[in-house]
C-alpha cells in the first residue's frame, strides 16, 4: 500500500511550476524547494543529519520536503517546521519498478528546484528525477551500505556509474568517500563537494562539573568512587557491530582484578537485530548487571553526559554523528579506524582508533581511559575544542546552502544570498 499522508502544506508546496518559478513583475524569487529522497525516515545518523539541516535552514533560503522510498516512523516528529511534507512511496523489498513511477508522479506534483538523493538505496532515483525535469539533481554519500562494505560489489558500482551522468553534484561526507567516488566510481572531481556533518554545540555540551547521573542512579551513581561508564549510541544493525563492543567490554573486565572489573559499566543506546547477540555475549561473560541496554532514546544529550568514555565499534562509517555528539559532550572516543572516523578523531589527542573487528585492541584502548581519569579529562576537553573549531552545525548548514546555490546558479537560476 502506498503511504502518502495528506499534509496541510501540500497545496502550497505543490503549486504549478510556472507559478513558483516565474514570479510576476519585480516580485522576489520564490524560495527554492529541495526534495530529499531517502530509503526510510527512522532513527539513524544520516536521518539525524537531514533533520538537523531542515531544522536549521533559514526559511528565506530554502524549503524542504522528504520522500521516503519505503516509510517513516515517529522520528519525523523531530522536524520542527510543520510545513515540511513527509511522503512515503511504500516501496517493496528488491526491485519495485512501480516505485519509480510513483516517485515521478510525486516530483511532477511538487515541482522541486533540487532533488537530493542519499546513499545506495536512492542512487537510481535520479532517473525519475531527470524524467520529471527537476533542474538540479544532487546525490549524497553518507556511508556505504552493508552490501558493499568495501565498495567492491560490481553490481552496485555499475549502477552508480550508469546514473552518474544524471547527477549534477555529489556530496560525500568524508574524504574517504570522496576518494572512493573519484577513483572507484569515476566521478569527476569537479562534480564533488565534500561536506562534513555538524553538531549542535549548545544541545550537546559537556557535563559540569562531573559526570551526570543516568536514569538508574543505582547503576552508575556519579558519587560512586571509581565507576567508569563506557557508552555507545547507534542503530543495532550489522555495520554498527555492537557485539564487538560487548566482546571488548568482556575482555577488559577479564583482564582487571575483581574489584576494578566490578566498577565497569557499559551503556548501549539503540535497538535492532544485533541487540540479542550483544546481550548474549554479556550474559555469557557474567556481566549482565553491569550493562544497560537502553533501546532507542530521545534524551541522548543527557545520556552522553552520563558517560566517561564513548565507543564506536562499526565495520564502516561515513562521518559519524554519534562521534561528533560525544566529542561535543567532552568525551574521549575509542572507535574503529573505518570510513571517516580518522577524520574526526585526532588519535592520541581526542581519542583512540583501533582495527575493525579487533575486540582485544578495543579493550586495550578502553582500558587506558578507564585507568586514567586525567587522560579522559584532557582528551575530552580537546575533543570539545575540535568540534567547536571544525564541526559546528551552523557551518554544516551554511555549506549545504552554498552547494545548493552554486548548483542552481550553474543552471542559470539566481541563488539566494
Amino acid at each position: 500500500m502506498v503511504q502518502t499522508p495528506v499534509h496541510p502544506s501540500e497545496e502550497r508546496v505543490a503549486a504549478p511550476e510556472r507559478d513558483r518559478r516565474r514570479p510576476p513583475g519585480n516580485a522576489p524569487p520564490v524560495v527554492p524547494l529541495i526534495v530529499h529522497v531517502i530509503h526510510r525516515l527512522d532513527y539513524g545518523g544520516m536521518e539525524n543529519g537531514l533533520v538537523n539541516l531542515i531544522n536549521r535552514t533559514p526559511p528565506d533560503r530554502a524549503r524542504h520536503a522528504i520522500v521516503c522510498l519505503t516509510g517513516y516512523t515517529d522520528f519525523r516528529e523531530r522536524i520542527r517546521n510543520p510545513d515540511v511534507p513527509v511522503l512515503a512511496l511504500g516501496k517493496r523489498d528488491g526491485k519495485d519498478v512501480a516505485a519509480y513511477w510513483r516517485l515521478w508522479r510525486v516530483l511532477r506534483r511538487l515541482a522541486p528546484d533540487i532533488v537530493h538523493t542519499r546513499n545506495l538505496p536512492a542512487v537510481d532515483m535520479v532517473v525519475p528525477a531527470a524524467l520529471a525535469r527537476v533542474p538540479v539533481r544532487i546525490h549524497g554519500e553518507h556511508g556505504r551500505d552493508v552490501t558493499e562494505l568495501v565498495g567492491g560489489q560490481r553490481k552496485y558500482r555499475a549502477i552508480r556509474r550508469a546514473v552518474s551522468p544524471l547527477v549534477d553534484r555529489y556530496i560525500p561526507l568524508s574524504r574517504e568517500l570522496e576518494t572512493w567516488l573519484a577513483e572507484e566510481i569515476g566521478v569527476p572531481r569537479a562534480k564533488i563537494t565534500r561536506i562534513y556533518n555538524g553538531v549542535d554545540v549548545a544541545r550537546f555540551h559537556p557535563a559540569e562539573p562531573a559526570r551526570a547521573p543516568l536514569p538508574d542512579a543505582a547503576f552508575a551513581s556519579p558519587d560512586a568512587p571509581g565507576i567508569a561508564v563506557i557508552g555507545t549510541v547507534g542503530r543495532m544493525a550489522t555495520v554498527k557491530n555492537q557485539p564487538l563492543l560487548a566482546r571488548a567490554f568482556a575482555a577488559l573486565a577479564a583482564c582487571l582484578d575483581a574489584k576494578a572489573a566490578a566498577r565497569l559499566r557499559l551503556v548501549m543506546i539503540g535497538d535492532g537485530p544485533l541487540r540479542a547477540e550483544a546481550a548474549a555475549v554479556i550474559e555469557a561473560a557474567g556481566l549482565a548487571g553491569q550493562v544497560w541496554f537502553a533501546g532507542a532514546r530521545d534524551d541522548t544529550p543527557e545520556l552522553y553526559r552520563g558517560f566517561d568514555i564513548f565507543a564506536l565499534p562499526s565495520d564502516t562509517e561515513g562521518i559519524s554523528n554519534t562521534i561528533l555528539e560525544a566529542m561535543a559532550c567532552g568525551l574521549p572516543v575509542v572507535a574503529t579506524e573505518v570510513g571517516g572516523n580518522a577524520e574526526l578523531i585526532a588519535a592520541g589527542e581526542t581519542g583512540r582508533l583501533t582495527p575493525p573487528g579487533d575486540a582485544e585492541a578495543m579493550a586495550g584502548a578502553l582500558g587506558d581511559y578507564v585507568a586514567d581519569a586525567e587522560l579522559r579529562r584532557r582528551h575530552g576537553a580537546a575533543a570539545r575544542a575540535r568540534i567547536e573549531a571544525l564541526f559546528d552545525l551552523d557551518q554544516m548548514v551554511a555549506r549545504y546552502l552554498a552547494a545548493y546555490d552554486k548548483a542552481l546558479a550553474a543552471k542559470g537560476r539566481a541563488p539566494r544570498v
